[in-house]
Parts: C-alpha cells; structure tokens; sequence
C-alpha cells in the first residue's frame, strides 16, 4: 500500500491543555511555529471563509525550526 506524505501547517492557536488519564499535560506547541501533520489526522472546518485542520497535539508528528 502506498504511505501518505505527512503535510506541514502553521499553528494559529492552543488549548490550554488539560488532564488525560488523571495527568495533566502542557501544550508543547505554540502559535506560529511550524509542525508537521499525517495527510488525514485531525478535523478540517471553515471558519469565516478560512479552511483550518484542528488536531490533537498527538497528532502532530515534529515541529520544523
């Protein structure tokens, strides 16, 4: 089967973060850094005439410097 190549996305805004299985977790991304991201993860909505794809910060597989 053929892989999809991940996509880069620029974050344009984070959660507060937030417990998961009774720990809490700090946002390791920030807005305006630049991370890459599976072709299908997420959930893409337009939002004022603007496409954006919210993902769990799971999901987001390296952040380009």
């Amino acid at each position: 089967s053929a892989k999809e190549k991940p996509q880069e996305a620029e974050v344009v805004a984070v959660g507060p973060g937030g417990l998961v299985d009774g720990k809490e977790v700090t946002m390791q991304v920030k807005v305006g850094e630049k991370v890459i991201i599976s072709k299908y993860s997420g959930t893409e909505v337009k939002l004022d005439g603007e496409e954006y794809t919210i993902v769990r910060q799971d999901d987001i597989l390296a952040v380009v410097e």
